[in-house]
Parts: C-alpha cells; structure tokens; sequence
C-alpha cells in the first residue's frame, strides 16, 4: 500500500500502466482511450433532458449509444475518482487557491477562476473535437498506433502548453 500513498508515483510505472489499459479497451470494446468523445457523450444526455429530440440528431446519436462512448465516460470519471482519491492518501489534498495561480491570474476569487477554468476547458474541448480527439487520445492511443496525425497534434500541443507557460512564467 506504500506505494499509493507515495507524494508522488513512478511516471514509468504510471505511464506503463497507461499504455497496458489499451488492451482491455481494445479487446473488450474495440476502442482506444480517449476522453474528448465523453464530454459530447455527457452533454447529448444532459441535453435530452430538456429536448427528447437531441436525441436525433446525427452528430449526438453517435455519442448517445454504444459502449464506446460510455467506457470513455467512465474513464473520465475514474481520471477525476482516482485524482482525488490519489490526493487523500498521499495527503497532499490543498485547500484554497495557489500562490502561482493567483500571481498568474491576477484572479483571488471562486468566481473569477470559475470563469477562467470554464473559458479554459471549454477551449481545450472545442480544439479536441476540431482535432479528432484530445491530448489522451492522440497522445497515448494515437502515437501508439503510431498514427502520423497523432503524432503531428502531440507535437503542436506540446509546443503550445511551452510557449504558454513560458507567457505565464514572466508574469510569476
């Protein structure tokens, strides 16, 4: 049990342990792990709340059946279960805003980073399915299968995420 209570895993271990959860997905579902796909999954349900019709529709009827797109909701809600989990028994759960997020920001309230969070994600989600999928599934099923588009969009995000922390990294 040491090991789950670490500060911080093995990025080997974890990354192989990753890698190896392809299998099941691949075997028992005939998919690769992916996250973006969920997000469409979770709104097209959300959304025939209100409107039985949405249901319908060609773009959600895809995301609104099948055991593709419910296994990657549960993977979604495993990554954010095991997170918190993850925090709890390192203990290294925070409560509160960061010194580098609120120096980064400018923001020190709930509000003004709720906003920024939801500007962000809603971001990140729109270029996911521009792209053909998210940072999970180009960078750890896509380069896997050694998808030369994969590895393209890795290598764009990678360049991003460094050039936007080195943006934030002058205002710190």
């Amino acid at each position: 049990m040491s090991g789950l209570t670490s500060r911080a895993w093995s990025p080997y271990a974890a990354g192989v342990l990753i890698g190896l959860l392809q299998i099941p997905a691949f075997l028992a579902i005939d998919t690769a792990l992916g996250a973006s796909s969920s997000y469409v999954t979770m709104a097209g349900h959300l959304a025939a709340l209100f409107d039985g019709g949405i249901a319908e529709r060609a773009y959600f009827t895809k995301y609104m059946t099948g055991d593709k797109y419910f296994w990657q909701t549960a993977l979604v809600v495993g990554i954010a279960a095991g997170a918190f989990l993850s925090s709890g028994l390192s203990g290294m759960r925070r409560i509160g805003f960061s010194p580098i997020w609120r120096t980064a920001t400018g923001s020190r309230t709930l509000m003004g980073r709720g906003v920024m969070g939801f500007a962000g994600g809603f971001l990140l989600l729109m270029g996911a399915r521009i792209a053909g999928g998210c940072t999970s599934g180009h960078g750890i099923s896509g380069i896997a299968q050694l998808a030369v588009g994969s590895t393209v969009a890795v290598a764009a995000m990678f360049a991003g995420g460094i050039l936007v922390a080195n943006l934030f990294l002058k205002r710190v």
